[in-house]
């Protein structure tokens, strides 16, 4: 009963085989490797045009570096309040490109709002001493939301009215993927997206992320700024092994999906109960629940995990948690969490 993060569960086990597979013999170092040639024309099929892919070790160095290589002197970012460039990476981005300033816009349950976008647009204007240079979306949300195709293209279409490039960060991209049923194409470039972080980790890889730029040349002097950022990976081939076995056969939106539908049964079983409620809707693979605090701790005491979540006008003996299912949770995991809920 492990809903802790779905960066807790490990790689699975095609991607596991796929190391091993390509473990042996002798392959050229730095990403000219064949396999990593041919992982990056898997990425172009799977986008329905000619991509640039740059592989990185985490998502943070993928939303910073990508950031970073659009900077300008008094460069602006805009984010939603909750993204995690904005809260959770240390300044990366202000330190990776030597001080653009990020600039938080209104997002009720992670997601922008576009009518705070246009306004936020309208205090940095073109010409001034700030310089817009890009949005930052993320999807699925920091709040299991995820962005409709159609509300991506409205931001991205502020945006480029704006001046703005738009950037992806897709930790969990193939969960958003999979809760709407459409091609990633559609959700990115078709929609007005310049480059994505394409996430893989927490959906079954291990130190396997990756930029997607769908503009190839649009990030500049990039392979300098990964090389100083010490994200070029000498056995690139390793990291190409593991986006083989992911992308082979669908294999990421399956498992994407299995997560998915985990959390559905969590928030199935929680709208029914009569000692939860949920926080609020979603339809990612996180869930957020208003339990009592006994329930947690009877969760922890029989070695389940799950976060503690800020929140306020709760009674004092209940609490939010954040419950993050992943391609491990079974079903068995979570009839066990509800039957916590139960006593």
């Amino acid at each position: 009963m492990n809903f802790a993060s779905d960066n807790w569960a490990g790689a699975t086990p095609e991607v596991m085989a796929a190391l091993m597979r390509h473990n042996g013999g002798y392959s050229p170092a730095y990403g000219g490797d064949p396999l990593s040639l041919s992982v990056a024309q898997r990425f172009s099929e799977l986008f329905e045009r000619e991509v640039e892919v740059w592989f990185t070790a985490t998502g943070t160095a993928s939303n910073s570096l990508g950031l970073a290589a659009l900077s300008r002197p008094g460069g602006v970012v805009f984010c939603g309040e909750d993204a995690h460039v904005h809260t959770d990476e240390s300044g990366a981005t202000e330190f990776q490109s030597g001080g653009m300033k990020l600039v938080p816009v209104q997002s009720p349950l992670g997601l922008i709002d576009a009518g705070a976008l246009a306004t936020a647009l309208g205090k940095h204007p073109v010409g001034g001493r700030s310089v817009p240079v890009a949005l930052s979306l993320t999807n699925a949300t920091e709040w299991g939301t995820v962005y409709s195709v159609a509300q991506v293209a409205e931001l991205a279409t502020i945006a480029r009215d704006g001046g703005l490039k738009v950037h992806m960060d897709g930790a969990r991209f193939g969960n958003a993927v999979a809760a709407l049923g459409v091609a990633p194409a559609e959700l990115t470039w078709k929609a007005g997206v310049d480059f994505l972080s394409f996430g893989a980790t927490k959906n079954g890889c291990w130190a396997a992320e990756a930029i997607v730029v769908f503009t190839p040349g649009l990030l500049g002097d990039f392979e300098a700024r990964r090389q100083r950022a010490g994200h070029t990976f000498s056995k690139a081939r390793f990291v190409a092994a593991q986006f083989e076995a992911y992308l082979e056969d669908g294999n990421w939106l399956r498992r994407a999906g299995h997560a998915n539908a985990m959390s559905d049964r969590l928030r199935a079983g929680i709208r029914a109960s009569s000692m939860a409620r949920l926080g609020w809707e979603n339809t990612a693979n996180e869930v957020f629940a208003v339990i009592p605090r006994a329930a947690l701790a009877r969760l922890r005491a029989a070695g389940g995990a799950a976060h503690e979540w800020p929140a306020d006008g709760l009674a004092a003996d209940e609490t939010l948690v954040r419950l993050v299912t992943s391609w491990a949770t079974t079903e068995a995991d979570v009839a066990g969490f509800l039957g916590v809920l139960k006593g």
